[in-house]
C-alpha cells in the first residue's frame, strides 16, 4: 500500500502532539517542548495536558488563517454572498456560486483547512491509543480512576466527533482514520463516518458527568465538553443526516435523541438570556466617542446561560507560533471600515437583503443581527469602490469591534487580524429548545415560544415543522446554520431556495448581477471540492467530488 500523510503539518510530527503550558484560560497554551512515546502518556496529569492538546487542535481548525467551517458555511447559504474586495481573487464566488469556473485555478480553497481538521483528528487518536496505557493516577480508587480516564476519553471522542462531522458535511467522503496512521487511506462511505460520530458522541454522553463543568463555574470551565453539549450535538448529527440521506440506520432512535435534549433542558444548566442582542458584543455595545471608549455592560459574556458550547479564542495571538485567536473573524468586518462598535475587515459575506426583508416586523433580531450600512449612517464613510458585491448589510453577529478612535479593542497586540478573541458559540440553548420541539416533544409549542416571544413577536396556539424550521432561519441566521438547515430539507429544496437570477450588487461601485443556478447545486450534491494537493498525495486515491 502507498504512504502518505494527510499534509499533517510537519509540526505534528511522527508522535504529533508537540506539548503545551497552560496560562490564563486553560486554551491558552503555547508550545513549549516537544514529548516522545518514551516520555509521556505515563501520569494523569500527562494525560490532561493532551486532552488540553486535543482541544487546541480543535481550536486551531479556525486560528490557522485557512478557509474556515464557518465562513464556508455563510457563503454557501441564502443569507449571504462571497463578497470580500472588489479585486481579490473569486475563491468566494466559486463558493457561493458553486461554480469553478468563476475561479477555474482554485483547486486547493480548502487545503489548508483538510490539514488542519486532520491534525487535530491526529491528536484525539494519538491521544485515545495511549490512555489505556497511563499507569499512574492521581486516586488509587479503581472506580474513580475508571470515571476519570473514561471522562477524558469522552471529552476527546466529542472534539474527534466534531471535527469529523464538519468534515464529512464538507466533503461527504472523507479517509476515516480512527488510530494515527500513515497508511493512503481510501474515502469512507459516509454512513462509517456518521456511525463513528454517534458512537463517540455517545459514549461523551454517557461518560462525562452531568457535575464535572457545572454552568456556575463558567468563569474556570467555560468552553470544556459536558455531557450536555454532546447530546445537543447528537440531535444536530442526527437531523442533518436523516434528513439529507432520508435513512435513519445510525443505531440510534428518535426517541433516544429527544429524550437526550429534554435531558438538556431539565438539567437547568441553561436557559435563553433576556435580551437578544446582549448575545453578541457587536450588537451590544454601546460606543462612547467623548471617552474613546466601548460600553459593554449590555454583553451577556462569554459562558453566558445560552451557551451550551463554545469554540474558544484568547487575543494572545502573535507571529511566532502562538495561534488562539479567532482568525476567521476579521474576514466579516466591512471592508476597511471602521464605524465604532464595529470594526473593519475584508468585507466577506455580504448579507443578502432577501433575509433581511423576511423579518416580520418588531423582530428584535433583525437588528442584533445584521448591520444596515445605510440606515446605520455608514455608508457615507464606506469605500464603495474596495467591496465586492455590496448590498447595504453587513454580519454583525460575528464582526470585529473596535474604538471610536479605531483602534482594535481586543487587547493583546491589537491587531485585528490576530488578536480577535470572539468565541464562535456552536450550540446555543434555543437551539436545545428548537430541536426539541422540531423532534416532536410534548412541549414543543412552549419550546417554540420562548424563542419566539423572546424576539419581540406574538405566541403561537400551536406550531408546524415549517414554522419551526422558519424560526430557525432568524434565530440563527449568521451563526453557521441555515445551509446545514436548507440540506437537510431536502437537496432540491436546498437548491431551489439558495438560486437566484440576476440579483444587483454593487461590485467597486459598478452594478453586478449575481446569479446562483440551482442546477450547480444539484450537481455537486451540496458538497465541497476534494483540495487537489490531497488527491496528488494520495496518489489518485482520494477521488474529487462531482461538479468540482
Amino acid at each position: 500500500m502507498n504512504k502518505f500523510k494527510l499534509n499533517i503539518l510537519l509540526v505534528f510530527g511522527v508522535l504529533s502532539l508537540s506539548f503545551f503550558s497552560c496560562s490564563g484560560s486553560y486554551l491558552d497554551v503555547e508550545s513549549q517542548t516537544s514529548v516522545i512515546d518514551e516520555n509521556f502518556y505515563k501520569t494523569e496529569a500527562d494525560a490532561e495536558m493532551a486532552l488540553i492538546g486535543c482541544y487546541d487542535g480543535y481550536q486551531r481548525t479556525s486560528s490557522n488563517g485557512n478557509l474556515s467551517f464557518y465562513v464556508t458555511s455563510e457563503v454557501l447559504s441564502d443569507d449571504c454572498f462571497g463578497g470580500t474586495g472588489n479585486t481579490d481573487g473569486r475563491g468566494y464566488q466559486a463558493l457561493d456560486r458553486f461554480d469553478i469556473t468563476q475561479s477555474p485555478s482554485d483547486n486547493n480553497l480548502f487545503n489548508g483547512t483538510w490539514g488542519d481538521y486532520y491534525a487535530g483528528i491526529f491528536r484525539c487518536n494519538t491521544l485515545l491509543l495511549k490512555l489505556p496505557t497511563v499507569a499512574s493516577w492521581n486516586s488509587t480508587d479503581e472506580a474513580t480512576i475508571t470515571a476519570t480516564r473514561s471522562r477524558i476519553e469522552g471529552e476527546t471522542r466529542f472534539l474527534r466527533a466534531i471535527m469529523y462531522f464538519d468534515l464529512v458535511r464538507l466533503f461527504e467522503k472523507v479517509p476515516l482514520l480512527t488510530e494515527p496512521t500513515t497508511d493512503n487511506v481510501v474515502q469512507a462511505d459516509p454512513i462509517e463516518t456518521y456511525k463513528l460520530i454517534v458512537e463517540d458522541l455517545k459514549f461523551a454522553a454517557a461518560n462525562i458527568p452531568a457535575n464535572a463543568y457545572p454552568k456556575a463555574d463558567a468563569a474556570t470551565n467555560d468552553g470544556r465538553i459536558t455531557c450536555y453539549a454532546a447530546k445537543a450535538m447528537l440531535a444536530r448529527v442526527y437531523l442533518f443526516y436523516t434528513g439529507y440521506y432520508g435513512k435513519d440506520d445510525l443505531g440510534v432512535t428518535k426517541a433516544e435523541i429527544l429524550a437526550g435534549l429534554e435531558d438538556v433542558i431539565a438539567s437547568n444548566e441553561f436557559g435563553l438570556v433576556e435580551d437578544f442582542k446582549s448575545l453578541w458584543p457587536a450588537a451590544s455595545y454601546v460606543a462612547n466617542a467623548t471617552k474613546n471608549t466601548l460600553d459593554k455592560s449590555g454583553y451577556a459574556g462569554k459562558g453566558n446561560k445560552e451557551t451550551v458550547f463554545a469554540q474558544k479564542f484568547n487575543n494572545t495571538q502573535n507571529y511566532d507560533g502562538m495561534m488562539d485567536g479567532n482568525r476567521w473573524l476579521v474576514m466579516m468586518g466591512m471592508r476597511n471600515t471602521n464605524w465604532s462598535p464595529y470594526g473593519k475587515g475584508w468585507g466577506a459575506c455580504t448579507v443578502n437583503p432577501k433575509l433581511i426583508n423576511a423579518f416580520a416586523t418588531g423582530d428584535t433580531r433583525k437588528t442584533a443581527s445584521a448591520i444596515d450600512i445605510a440606515g446605520e449612517g455608514i455608508k457615507k464613510s464606506f469605500d464603495l469602490k474596495d467591496q465586492r458585491e455590496y448590498t447595504g448589510y453587513s454580519v454583525k453577529k460575528y464582526t470585529p469591534t473596535a474604538l471610536p478612535d479605531g483602534t482594535s479593542d481586543t487587547g493583546g497586540s491589537n491587531d485585528n487580524q490576530i488578536s480577535q478573541d470572539q468565541d464562535f458559540v456552536v450550540i446555543r440553548y434555543a437551539d436545545v429548545l428548537l430541536m426539541a420541539a422540531e423532534l416532536g416533544s410534548t412541549n414543543a409549542v412552549a419550546y417554540y415560544n420562548a424563542v419566539h416571544t423572546r424576539a419581540g413577536l406574538t405566541a403561537k396556539a400551536s406550531v408546524t415543522n415549517d414554522d419551526i424550521l422558519e424560526e430557525r432561519r432568524f434565530e440563527f441566521a449568521f451563526e453557521g446554520l441555515r445551509y446545514w438547515d436548507l440540506l437537510r430539507q431536502g437537496l432540491a429544496t436546498a437548491a431551489n431556495t439558495i438560486a437566484e437570477s440576476n440579483v444587483s450588487v454593487l461590485s467597486g461601485n459598478v452594478e453586478e448581477k449575481i446569479s446562483i443556478l440551482s442546477s450547480n447545486i444539484t450537481t455537486t450534491r451540496g458538497f465541497m471540492q476534494i483540495p487537489n494537493t490531497q488527491i496528488t498525495l494520495s496518489n489518485g486515491v482520494l477521488l474529487q467530488n462531482t461538479g468540482w
